[in-house]
């Protein structure tokens, strides 16, 4: 007889609050302009304030992690082929602490779910390279050549809904 498996440690919820909000960008801030080094007036874009923002939170309330879901105009202007019924996943990020227990496969999983209800079709991102094999495994293809980002390489991925 197995046991069930223990719940996370942590849980996911779309950033409503301006506290939950405040909570992503301190994770973007932490991740990409700390440790990655991308200038911080090039990760904060007029998009934030429309974006869908998912957070992973532990229980007592530390951040772990963050994404964020573009749809309508704004998602159609980023993805490959500017169809508005994909969405645009981005500005993905799980703290140093955090990394390795399931919080980027869970955040990528809940930008999906509020993209299918807002009836999206498919998902876009634009992954780092050395990301490529996580999003692959969530189901994702890359697609077009590599091009940089911030200084960093990247290539287009798409996953259908």
């Amino acid at each position: 007889m197995s046991t069930p498996s223990p719940a996370p440690a942590y849980e996911i919820r779309v950033a409503e609050d301006p506290a939950d909000r405040d909570a992503c960008f301190a994770v973007r801030k932490d991740v990409f302009v700390a440790e990655q080094k991308v200038p911080e007036d090039i990760e904060y874009d007029a998009h934030d304030a429309d974006g869908v923002h998912v957070l992973a939170v532990r229980a007592d309330g530390v951040p772990l992690g963050t994404g964020r879901l573009l749809h309508g105009a704004a998602a159609a202007a980023k993805n490959g082929d500017g169809d508005p019924a994909v969405g645009s996943l981005g500005r993905l990020a799980v703290t140093a602490a955090a990394r390795g227990l399931g919080v980027g496969a869970a955040l990528v999983r809940a930008i999906e779910d509020a993209a299918r209800a807002r009836g999206l079709t498919a998902v876009d991102l634009h992954a780092q390279t050395q990301a490529l094999g996580f999003y692959e495994r969530l189901g994702y293809q890359a697609y077009g050549p590599e091009f940089p980002d911030a200084g960093i390489p990247h290539r287009a991925m798409r996953r259908s809904l």
